[in-house]
């Protein structure tokens, strides 16, 4: 059956607010961001954000044919939203929610230090399952959601309604994909019941999505917390295991994905796949070619940055990648490879959309065998496939064929 679109992001969307800090050689936020203090700023970047501008907006200049699915509100900010999407020739599919306000996100990105977010949900907290066009998901491959902890409806009563409306575009014949954020512990959000959502709405989804971090505090946020307390409430990723990847994916699927990315920021972008029977479920979008997809393990690291500008945006952008990839029915190597270098290119400006580039311009990146950095993955088995310029763990045929 032929569709008329390659896949439908839906879920959040916000304007992000992005004021560009000096670099005045802090390398703390409390050095910067201080009660009393004036900090001086340059010129603000201000886009749409969330993973339906960010992911649905660089899959378009990948190549890819997407229709959106989200909402905003009738106030200024909604106008503004909606506005930056037309002039992009983007805003099909994304309604008016009368009375509400609009969901905005302020980026406080100073050089070298992690990003802090101040955000406000806005009409993300109001969407459901009544939002989306069943007939209109039945034209796309592939359907893809994106942070359901930063929208109310989706969490609440242990994940009911995201379970709806992903039973709804599985329904349609379509593939799916999640991607996720990290909650903020101290919110409604952060004391959701996460392993039992995991549950309700891991069986319908095809490809998840999230990052190591997210996916450990959503498993075990008391050993998340415990960690982040132990290293001074620094991220997690350098001290996360190449082991503890693997158990937090069989988890996952374990659970009911066909397969799982867990986005590692510097260290690259992770991935482990489920059977071939599994596959044979997917729908619409699923691989050609199982063998090369199924009970594979693998860790693309990451390219190194030259003129970094912010990592706003950059797991949607990594994801962006290797859904184009997944889509045009490449390998899961190569997929790997489009995921890195679409992260690359969001991190080298500001914002999450201008520094991405077109499916040629991509392509002829990665063949520049462009320096990577060291994602410290030696460990209990993993082998570096030179031909591939991947990690490839020890179950993986890569690792069998080399013994």
């Amino acid at each position: 059956m032929s569709r008329l679109y390659d896949i439908m992001i839906a879920g959040h969307l916000c304007i992000d607010i992005i004021p560009r800090f000096p670099d005045t050689g802090l390398r703390n936020i409390s050095d910067i961001m201080r009660p009393g203090k004036l900090v001086n700023v340059g010129d603000a970047k201000i886009s749409t954000g969330g993973p339906v501008s960010n992911t649905g907006l660089n899959m378009k200049t990948l190549g890819s044919k997407v229709c959106f699915c989200a909402c905003a509100g009738d106030d200024t900010l909604g106008k503004l939203t909606v506005d930056i999407l037309k002039a992009s020739g983007n805003a099909e599919g994304i309604g008016v929610m009368s009375g509400q306000s609009s969901s905005y996100t302020i980026v406080v990105a100073p050089p070298n230090i992690d990003r802090i977010f101040l955000h406000n949900p806005g009409t993300n907290n109001y969407f459901g399952s009544e939002n989306l066009n069943p007939k209109l998901i039945q034209q796309c491959r592939h359907f893809h959601f994106g942070y359901p902890p930063l929208m109310g409806r989706m969490f609440a009563d242990e994940g009911r309604e995201l379970e709806k409306i992903f039973k709804t575009a599985k329904d349609s014949g379509a593939t799916t994909s999640c991607d996720m954020t990290l909650p903020d512990p101290s919110s409604p959000s952060g004391k959701a019941p996460w392993r039992k959502i995991l549950q309700r709405i891991l069986p319908y989804i095809d490809i998840h999505l999230p990052s190591i971090e997210e996916t450990f505090y959503m498993l075990w946020p008391e050993e998340f917390l415990a960690r982040k307390a132990k290293h001074n409430n620094a991220e997690l990723i350098n001290y996360i295991t190449p082991q503890e990847y693997s158990k937090t994916a069989d988890e996952i699927l374990a659970m009911g994905a066909k397969m799982t990315a867990l986005k590692s920021g510097h260290r690259g972008f992770y991935v482990k796949t489920g059977s071939k029977e599994g596959f044979a479920k997917m729908g619409e979008a699923k691989p050609k070619d199982f063998d090369n997809w199924s009970n594979r393990e693998l860790w693309a690291p990451a390219f190194v940055v030259d003129n970094f500008g912010s990592a706003t945006g950059s797991g949607d952008s990594s994801i962006a990648g290797f859904l184009s990839a997944f889509l045009r029915g490449l390998s899961i190597e190569d997929a790997l490879k489009y995921a890195t270098c679409v992260g690359l290119q969001n991190v080298r400006v500001l914002d999450a959309v201008s520094g991405i580039k077109t499916w040629d311009e991509t392509t002829r990146m990665i063949k520049e065998n462009m320096p990577m950095i060291d994602a410290h993955i030696e460990s209990g088995g993993w082998k570096y496939a030179k031909d591939y310029a991947l990690w490839a763990g020890p179950s993986d045929l890569i690792s069998k064929q080399a013994r």
